[in-house]
């Protein structure tokens, strides 16, 4: 079950004795938790409910605290945060587990301890014992990263709920500023609430008026600027970067690493990779891969591949002369702009040798002359 799931079936029916929080997406693991905390009235929280980390305190202690009486209360409730036992995962933690105890507490578990296994993993090792008993114990609840559609999802859900609207223009502009990163886009929503505590509207200004840009978005409008030989804004977006204090080699390295993603997605997608398969092999949000696509079949490698060699060009400048990193973009900018005219020109001359020698074949005048208008005009075009 997903986070909003698990939420109505908390609300509704008696919860279950043991759960699995399995995902990489740190906000919605903290949703889950704060959901199972409410269930425990706030007087009781001190006592009845207990948290342990596994990577610095033994199983048996969380444990203990499981098999333990609620503390003038209906419930207890245990959380085992990072269970890297269930894993194949090597870690630097001393702790030793005792895996025994946990398979004979959930033969079966405790009827009045909620027990839940906070794990901020992609996967669990499926060949452990202890792995297999718990997936048939538990409830497991899913806090993989959202794609684009349900973190749109997520977000409408929330402020619905908070008793807020966001309009489909504000929606947009916030899945653009935060790369449909479902993290960032949670971390907003409390200052938009704040600024719409009134109407109870969120619109696109408020979202771009509070809602900054992350790197690799000014980043990628940069890029477009670059390929589509914009050099008056290619520069002045430069300009803002540097005034943001953001530090010159660190530019290059998300433009370089913008470029290389490219490269990758134009070659791959030429294979016949999808959407979905290009996010799980190059390892990149559904979203990144999505305005690449985009980007990548409106430009041809050649120019791609010319603009990566030279903002490779551009680090070692950067790391061993003392050059004005925007005097080096510059440079860059011109000369990805005189390649393309040099590449416009060949075509051109290409269509003019064509034209000549087809009309040394035409001896019709009338027909000539209208061949030799329509050279003209597409020289001067």
């Amino acid at each position: 079950m997903d986070i909003a799931q698990l939420s109505t079936q908390l609300k509704t029916k008696t919860p279950a004795m043991v759960y699995l929080i399995l995902g990489k997406q740190q906000v919605l693991q903290q949703q889950a938790i704060d959901a199972f905390i409410s269930l425990i009235p706030e007087n009781e929280q001190v006592m009845n409910v207990g948290r342990y980390d596994m990577e610095a305190t033994p199983l048996a202690v969380a444990l203990d605290d499981a098999m333990a009486t609620p503390f003038f209360g209906e419930r207890r409730l245990v959380i085992i945060n990072k269970p890297f036992f269930l894993t194949g995962e090597k870690t630097h933690s001393k702790v030793e587990h005792d895996l025994d105890s946990l398979k004979k507490y959930l033969e079966p578990p405790e009827p009045s301890t909620i027990l839940v296994f906070a794990a901020p993993y992609e996967k669990l090792d499926g060949r452990k014992g202890i792995v297999k008993q718990l997936k048939k114990t538990a409830v497991l609840v899913d806090a993989s990263p959202l794609d684009e559609r349900a973190a749109r999802q997520r977000v409408r859900t929330q402020l619905s709920t908070a008793g807020f609207e966001i309009s489909e223009a504000a929606l947009d502009e916030l899945v653009q500023r935060t790369n449909a990163d479902y993290g960032m886009m949670d971390a907003s929503l409390t200052k938009l609430k704040i600024l719409a505590y009134h109407e109870k509207k969120i619109d696109q200004n408020m979202v771009a008026a509070l809602v900054p840009q992350s790197l690799d978005e000014n980043v990628f409008d940069l890029v477009t600027a670059v390929l589509k030989h914009n050099q008056i804004k290619a520069l002045d977006l430069y300009q803002q970067l540097l005034a943001g204090q953001q530090p010159p080699l660190r530019i290059n390295a998300v433009l370089v690493g913008q470029f290389r993603l490219l490269i990758q997605i134009k070659v791959l997608s030429k294979r016949g990779l999808t959407q979905g398969s290009l996010a799980s092999q190059l390892n990149v949000h559904p979203y990144r891969i999505k305005l690449g696509l985009k980007t990548a079949r409106d430009f041809s490698m050649q120019a791609l591949e010319n603009a990566y060699l030279g903002l490779i060009r551009i680090e070692q400048s950067l790391k061993t002369t003392q050059r004005d990193p925007s005097l080096c973009f510059s440079y860059l900018c011109y000369s990805i702009l005189s390649r393309a005219k040099e590449h416009d020109i060949e075509k051109e001359d290409k269509k003019i040798c064509f034209l000549i020698l087809f009309l040394r074949k035409v001896r019709n005048k009338k027909a000539t002359n209208l061949i030799v208008a329509f050279l003209l005009l597409s020289v001067t075009c």
